[in-house]
């Protein structure tokens, strides 16, 4: 048995992010509007909308700038509260 830990994140970096929750017409608002909280330097050109097949889900995937674990931590805590999240990959 190794006692290697698993590599650790080298901050800032770029770090991609996916939010899934239900379709609505301002999810995608919604989701920049919680990541800018915490990343405000998103880059919008980064950002791609797709819509589940049956129309029911939205995933929002874009890049951020990751300064720490606790600012990712404090945003995938803010989308999970937010009751409109299902999942942040």
């Amino acid at each position: 048995m190794s006692d290697e830990k698993a590599p650790k994140i080298e901050f800032p970096c770029d770090y991609a992010i996916k939010v899934i929750g239900n379709a609505a017409p301002d999810f995608r608002d919604f989701v920049l509007a919680v990541v800018e909280r915490h990343a405000p330097r998103l880059d919008v050109n980064t950002v791609t909308v797709n819509d589940s097949r049956n129309g029911r889900f939205c995933s929002v995937r874009l890049t951020m700038v990751a300064t720490g674990e606790p600012q990712l931590q404090a945003l995938f805590n803010e989308l999970k509260a937010s009751g409109r999240v299902h999942m942040v990959l």
